[in-house]
C-alpha cells in the first residue's frame, strides 16, 4: 500500500532509540523526510546513520529536551529552516517511574507534567500553525495502555496520559477544519530496550519473556516495528477520515468492552 507520505515533512521526538526510533525508520523508508529528537545528540547522530540505510526521505538530527519549550521551539524552527514545511508531528517522551501514590512529592508530579503533558501541548501549539500553510497534517500523541486499563503503580503515566487524551479530543474537534487529525496510539507491552533491561539476562530471559506474554491473547510481546506500523497508517492520506481516537497495541491484553 503507498502511504503517500512520500515528500512530506515529519517531526519525531524521543527518537534515538525505542518506539521513537522505529516509527522514524518506518516514516523515512516510506519517503517522508524526518527530523529526529532527544536529547543526546551523540546518540542522536548514530541513529540517523542508521536510518538513513533504509530511508527514501531525508534524516535530520536535532538534540532536544522535551522539557524545555525553547527547545523545542529550536527543533520545529530547525525542520521549517531545512525543508519549508512540517506536515507530522509525532509526540513521544519517556515515561515517568512506577511507585504508589503516597510515594511521590511535588517535584515528580511537575517533572512529569512537564515531560508527558506539556511537552505534547507546546509541540502540538509549535506545529499546527505550520500544518495550516501546509493545507493540513497528522498529530500522534505516543501514550500509554494504561488510559484504557489500570496498570498497577502508574499513577503519573495514567495522570497525564489521560489529560493527553482529553487534549486530543479537543484539539480534533477544533483542527478538523483545518484538515489536521490528531490521534493517539497507547502501546502495552512492547519489547524495547527499556523493557529488556527490566528483565534478567542470560538463560533466563527467554523465560521471563514467555511469563510476560502468559497474559496477553497473542501470547507474545510486540515489536517496535509493529507500533510504527499503525503510526505510519494514521498519518497516512488513508487515514485522513481517523481523528479523535487513542488505539491500542496491546495483543489484546485489555478485555475491556470499551
Amino acid at each position: 500500500m503507498d502511504l503517500k507520505i512520500q515528500g512530506k515533512v515529519a517531526i519525531v521526538l524521543a527518537a534515538s532509540k525505542g518506539l521513537g526510533k522505529a516509527i522514524a525508520t518506518t516514516l523515512a523508508a516510506e519517503g517522508a523526510d524526518v527530523v529526529i529528537g532527544s536529547r543526546n545528540q551523540t546518540e542522536l547522530d548514530k541513529t540517523a546513520e542508521e536510518i538513513r540505510k533504509t530511508a527514501k526521505g531525508k534524516v535530520l538530527a536535532v538534540a532536544v529536551d522535551v522539557n524545555k519549550a525553547e527547545q523545542l521551539e529550536h527543533i520545529v524552527a530547525e525542520t521549517v529552516k531545512t525543508f519549508g514545511r512540517l506536515d507530522i508531528l509525532v509526540n513521544n517522551a519517556g515515561g515517568p517511574p512506577f511507585n504508589k501514590f503516597e510515594t511521590f512529592s511535588d517535584e515528580q508530579w511537575q517533572a512529569a507534567f512537564d515531560q508527558n503533558l506539556m511537552s505534547f501541548v507546546r509541540a502540538s501549539r509549535l506545529a499546527v500553525p505550520h500544518m495550516r500553510t501546509a493545507g493540513g497534517g497528522r498529530i500522534v500523541n505516543i501514550i500509554s495502555a494504561s488510559v484504557k486499563y489500570v496498570m498497577a503503580n502508574s499513577v503519573l503515566s495514567t495522570s497525564m496520559r489521560m489529560g493527553v487524551v482529553g487534549m486530543t479530543k479537543l484539539l480534533a474537534d477544533e483542527l478538523g477544519p483545518d484538515n489536521i487529525t490528531v490521534n493517539n496510539v497507547a502501546p502495552g507491552l512492547i519489547l524495547t530496550g527499556r523493557i529488556k533491561e527490566t528483565m534478567p539476562q542470560g538463560d533466563d530471559f527467554e523465560a521471563a519473556l514467555k511469563e510476560k506474554s502468559r497474559s496477553i491473547p497473542l501470547r507474545r510481546i510486540g515489536k517496535p516495528e509493529e507500533l510504527a506500523a499503525l503510526v505510519a497508517f494514521l498519518v497516512s492520506e488513508q487515514a485522513a477520515y481517523i481523528t479523535g481516537t487513542t488505539i491500542q497495541i496491546d495483543g489484546g491484553a485489555n478485555r475491556g468492552i470499551f
